[in-house]
């Protein structure tokens, strides 16, 4: 079987950053669950769907034309011909997201897809329940975090980088929302696992967190079926 490394936490906690740099050093692929419920929540928007409207957000979800693409040494998002990366890296679509990924349907198709995905390769994958939903036996998982005041500066910073004009305030109260959202929805809340190893980021660079990470998988432990590293995704140019 492929080796699936999970990777939880809250917005700011840093784990897209850590687990984009895993996949790297591992050879893993790089299964980032968040921007596919930001994906389903922007077609959502697109498509004039509420919300609060279950069975069209489970229909959109069974044909939603959704894939990832490396390119030019960056994970790239489409949505049908349309790419999307930057599109759903918004506040915004930080709130939608939290409350679509809520709806049962849609959690139930992503979940689907997010399994068919880690069947044929090794994953690092990085989200909100990849260690206690998703993939509940997978063999390491890991659950980052740091102190609302560390996370929201480093939301503040990533805003700026982006050219928008918004106060620290702002962005604390954006993320103590999201945090809400997340921590208290009746499917899927915010958790940890609880054989998950949980790392404070508040102190340590990226890297650091990657090299604690690295530390404790052990990858002659349950090797893959084909090689190393598994069969890689194959994605459309």
């Amino acid at each position: 079987m492929p080796h699936i490394v999970t990777i939880d936490g809250p917005a700011g906690s840093g784990k897209s950053t850590v687990a984009r740099l895993a996949a790297k050093r591992l050879g893993f692929v790089y299964l980032d669950t968040g921007a596919m419920y930001r994906a389903v929540a922007f077609a959502a928007r697109k498509a004039g769907i509420a919300e609060t409207d279950a069975r069209a957000l489970g229909d959109l979800c069974r044909v939603l034309d959704l894939r990832f693409e490396a390119s030019g040494g960056r994970d790239r998002l489409f949505l049908g011909a349309e790419e999307i990366t930057d599109l759903i890296r918004t506040p915004e679509m930080d709130m939608h997201a939290s409350r679509v990924s809520a709806v049962g349907a849609v959690r139930e198709a992503m979940t689907a897809l997010q399994r068919k995905m880690a069947a044929c390769a090794n994953v690092v994958a990085e989200g909100r329940d990849m260690g206690t939903v998703v993939f509940p036996d997978a063999a390491y998982k890991f659950f980052l975090t740091a102190s609302p005041k560390i996370r929201a500066e480093r939301r503040y910073r990533e805003r700026l980088a982006r050219g928008e004009e918004v106060s620290f305030d702002e962005v604390a109260e954006d993320l103590a929302l999201r945090d809400r959202q997340d921590q208290s929805r009746a499917l899927a809340p915010l958790r940890p696992a609880p054989d998950a190893v949980r790392i404070d980021t508040g102190g340590l660079t990226p890297e650091q967190v990657v090299e604690r990470i690295l530390a404790r998988v052990d990858l002659c432990k349950d090797p893959p079926g084909d090689g190393l590293c598994g069969t890689p995704l194959r994605t459309r140019k």
